[in-house]
């Protein structure tokens, strides 16, 4: 597998409003968040952090995927929804596309 070096990680947070308040201090080009956070999930979070960094593109990497596609709405603040069961290369090929967008 080729190296990762073109993605730096700018930020790490344990919970939804520990992300939200990251993001805003950070301002990285894209956010990752998962659903299944503490505090607030990754849906409620991307919905805060649409209103404050609206050209952000958010990723939830999740294992509840296939379930969530057809819930989420672009409403909802999440970019792309990248199932974790599908391992890290979709992930990876979903960053690119989204940071050369």
């Amino acid at each position: 597998m080729q190296a990762l070096t073109k993605f730096r990680v700018c930020g790490e947070a344990s919970d939804g409003v520990e992300a939200i308040k990251k993001a805003r201090e950070l301002q990285p080009d894209l956010v990752i968040m998962d659903l299944a956070m503490p505090l607030m999930n990754g849906v409620e979070a991307a919905m805060v952090l649409r209103n404050t960094m609206p050209k952000v593109p958010i990723v939830l990497f999740t294992l509840y995927a296939e379930q969530l596609r057809g819930a989420i709405s672009p409403g909802f603040g999440v970019t792309i929804i990248v199932s974790k069961t599908d391992g890290l290369a979709p992930l990876i090929e979903s960053l690119e596309r989204l940071l050369a967008a």
